[in-house]
């Protein structure tokens, strides 16, 4: 169908609306990667070295694309992945829930998420929590038992955003709160753009900067720079605490952030259900290659023994074909979703999600696949030198 005012052909055509009705500094934030951003633009540019081997008769005329993600059933293999701090519309990540149910795709949640976990476990039952090595063990682990009575049947631990925070271009100041002072300092562009305001002012709402998911026993919820503190104060988890956590935990359970084979076997000694071959969208250690050069290998060493997904650079259906034709069980979106939602809510995120299925089987379709897990490294060409191992 033709775009139109409420509906867009392409992710594309989502970050072009989302940056001309976000204020500059909430588009920047969600486009941003450290120091040059190297990475983050390599997670895109990798899928377009990429190419297909189609066929040309005896295609299915069906084809499915259901699967199985740590212990849910899933309608595609793409799983909303956790980004923090959803300044983009008042609904936030309960916008994001209901798109996904819709849909029938599984949610990661931010631990750093703007809306608390009880609000979006009601919204979607299938919920994994996000969480990173914050605080004591104890009270990591409350916060995950608070999670699981919320409704969430799997946890993510996040380990790929812990060394750099330097942006070379772009990067926006963050605000504390929103006070006077950070009111008239950020009222020109935010002024330059009144969809983005009368949004908030219907709902009687500011965007919201505390953090309800780090809080316990009616503790009043840190801001983001308090909940960034105690993170950064916190000592560098090790294997066997992510071991101790999946233990305690024991259900689905996925290590987000891998880049290397041994962390991959690391990661399988210490009993991970499942693993993301992840970069944190280009927001870790720069010059880190784009995450779809590293999957190959990481699945060749561990692929038998875990799920293994991937995240970085999905703007379309045949980049998640892609991922899992070198193996991926699924992936997982971030910005693509986030800008749906800036462009129309939480029908703007099931736009998205609409335009990623519909990709995936015109993909399939010209592969001659009538099934996503009939996927193979002979539908795909890769270049010399392609990956990273």
């Amino acid at each position: 169908m033709a775009s139109t005012k409420d509906w867009f052909e392409t992710v594309e055509e989502a970050q072009h609306r989302a940056r001309k009705r976000l204020p500059r500094s909430v588009y920047m934030a969600l486009v941003a990667g450290t120091e040059k951003g190297l990475t983050a633009g390599d997670n895109v540019a990798a899928f377009d070295e990429i190419t297909w081997r189609p066929h040309v008769a005896g295609l299915s005329p069906k084809r499915d694309l259901a699967t199985t993600v740590m212990g849910q059933q899933v309608s595609m293999p793409v799983l909303i992945s956790p980004t923090g701090v959803q300044a983009v519309h008042p609904d936030g990540e309960v916008a994001v829930a209901r798109a996904a149910a819709s849909e029938d795709v599984a949610m990661g949640l931010s631990s750093f998420a703007s809306k608390s976990v009880e609000e979006v476990g009601a919204a979607h039952s299938k919920l994994f929590f996000q969480m990173y090595w914050v605080g004591s063990r104890e009270t990591i682990l409350a916060r995950a038992e608070r999670a699981r009575a919320a409704g969430a049947t799997g946890l993510i631990m996040t380990l790929d955003w812990s060394f750099a925070s330097r942006r070379d271009w772009g990067s926006p100041p963050i605000p504390e709160k929103i006070d006077v002072k950070n009111a008239l300092k950020f009222a020109p562009e935010v002024l330059r753009r009144p969809r983005w305001l009368a949004t908030y002012l219907r709902t009687g709402s500011i965007p919201e900067l505390s953090v309800p998911n780090l809080a316990l026993d009616g503790q009043e919820p840190p801001n983001f720079f308090g909940a960034y503190g105690e993170w950064m104060g916190t000592t560098l988890p090790s294997w066997e605490d992510v071991a101790w956590l999946r233990e305690q935990w024991g259900g689905p359970f996925m290590l987000k952030g891998v880049t290397r084979v041994d962390d991959a076997r690391r990661a399988v000694d210490a009993g991970v259900s499942a693993l993301s071959v992840s970069t944190h969208g280009g927001n870790n250690l720069d010059s880190t290659p784009g995450a779809i050069r590293s999957l190959p290998a990481i699945v060749d060493a561990v692929g038998d023994q875990v799920e293994v997904v991937m995240d970085g650079g999905i703007r379309r259906g045949g980049d998640v074909v892609k991922a899992m034709a070198l193996g991926a069980k699924a992936v997982m979106i971030g910005r693509a979703y986030l800008w749906g939602m800036a462009a129309n809510g939480e029908r703007g995120v099931q736009n998205v999600l609409s335009i990623i299925r519909q990709g995936i089987d015109e993909a399939l379709l010209g592969l001659g696949r009538s099934s996503v897990h009939d996927l193979t490294r002979d539908d795909v060409v890769l270049p010399a030198g392609f990956t990273r191992s």
